[in-house]
């Protein structure tokens, strides 16, 4: 299924200035957001309830969890993982607090983890970690009010990239992908042989099976359902990434919905999760709806 979001009413950017200047200028584009993450808006009503817990030994093995201050049912609640992007050589949690409490806003538990990055590791190490972490989050989250039977991974741009790996391919989670009732991956790379740039040659360069790293591969009727969210705009990781992945899926028989935002470009994707900027696309809306349906009981 595909879909074109219609543009939405932008908002007066204006009213925020520095943010404009600082997403003019490239902050944010496969890099650390701290800084946009510093000043802008978050929302209200949610809680951090755990700041660097580690799901391992290395220092980049460690994670923030979020949820919402109160909840109104007082039952367990559904998880999100965000694995946030950087070309697999950068980007802290530090700089997703912003994407972990709109998350949370929506009603889940949301873990962002770090995880080790280029040059300090290559593929498939940083999957290896993000595999940690879920493993560390479902064993966990009941200590924090989640249930760890209804986890979905999202993921932007490398990000989402791993959150595919992790959700399509069973090497990495094992019996534990069971656990993974869906995947929405914000503007990732899913089918980009050969490995021609410098950042795909660094991280992947040295695998002696290239095709064993691309998720387009393992898509199969076992899959979990996918959302996938592309901007039109986007000239980092091209559109046609999430719509091949998700011709494969379907032709599979798995279950994938293929969302397109007119105009909006790679960094757009994830800063439209904060709130000044929603009204360029409703990412936020879609993920936590998709995120919501598939993690409904049973």
């Amino acid at each position: 299924m595909t879909s074109v979001s219609p543009p939405r009413h932008i908002p007066p950017v204006r009213r925020f200035p520095l943010l404009a200047a600082l997403l003019m200028a490239g902050v944010g584009a496969c890099s650390p957001l701290e800084t946009f993450n510093a000043i802008v808006p978050k929302d209200a009503g949610v809680a951090s309830v755990g700041r660097d817990l580690a799901f391992g030994t290395d220092p980049r093995q460690k994670l923030d969890l979020y949820r919402p201050a109160a909840s109104a049912t007082g039952k367990p609640l559904p998880i999100i993982i965000f694995l946030y992007g950087g070309s697999w050589n950068s980007g802290d949690k530090g700089g997703y607090a912003f994407a972990g409490r709109a998350l949370a806003s929506r009603g889940f538990l949301v873990a962002v983890p770090d995880y080790r990055l280029v040059p300090q590791v290559r593929y498939p190490t940083f999957l290896e970690d993000n595999a940690a972490a879920v493993r560390w989050v479902a064993a966990e989250a009941a200590r924090y009010g989640g249930d760890p039977s209804r986890i979905v991974l999202v993921g932007h741009s490398a990000g989402a990239y791993n959150a595919a790996m992790l959700a399509l391919d069973p090497r990495w989670l094992g019996a534990d992908r069971t656990r993974i009732r869906g995947f929405a991956g914000l503007a990732g790379p899913y089918d980009f042989l050969p490995f021609e740039g410098p950042v795909t040659r660094a991280a992947f360069g040295r695998e002696p099976d290239p095709a064993s790293t691309q998720p387009i591969r393992f898509a199969s009727r076992d899959d979990p359902p996918s959302l996938l969210l592309h901007g039109t705009g986007d000239t980092t990781v091209l559109p046609r990434n999430s719509q091949r992945l998700a011709e494969r899926l379907n032709a599979a028989g798995a279950t994938a919905e293929l969302r397109l935002y007119p105009g909006v470009g790679h960094v757009g994707m994830v800063t439209g999760l904060a709130r000044p900027f929603r009204g360029r696309a409703p990412v936020l809306a879609d993920v936590a709806t998709f995120a919501s349906r598939v993690t409904a009981s049973p």
